[in-house]
């Protein structure tokens, strides 16, 4: 399976690492890439909307390239929690052939974002390139 043009463009906008690891992904799994770098305005939306709690510039979709992603599997369905358990399955099982930390929003305990993945920080920081 590959990327939609939409997805790849969205992908496009994130950390050279994370796009390794989901289009290794995306040749075995349908996903959709729903969301990469948020600009002030969509990060502002995004708060305003209850999707982020995070006020513009702190928010791991705001750095350039942004250091989150937001996926899916398709077709999408929001309530089924197991397929975005699944494709985070995959997402560490690659990111740990490639040695790249991933942590995943539906691991957090409050709010819980299932649709989310991150670079993982390292305690100085960001991980080395």
């Amino acid at each position: 399976m590959i990327l939609s043009a939409i997805s790849s463009e969205r992908l496009g906008t994130c950390d050279e690492r994370l796009q390794r690891v989901i289009e290794a992904v995306a040749l075995r799994t349908p996903i959709i890439v729903l969301c990469g770098h948020r600009t002030k305005e969509d990060q502002d939306k995004a708060v305003h909307d209850g999707k982020s709690l995070k006020p513009w510039p702190t928010s791991r979709h705001n750095s350039e390239p942004s250091q989150a992603v937001d996926l899916a599997t398709l077709p999408l369905t929001w309530k089924d929690i197991a397929s975005f358990r699944a494709l985070n399955a995959e997402i560490q099982r690659v990111a740990q052939e490639m040695d790249i930390e991933i942590e995943w929003g539906g691991n957090w305990q409050h709010p819980k974002d299932y649709d989310h993945w991150q670079l993982k920080e390292t305690r100085h920081g960001r991980q080395a390139t």
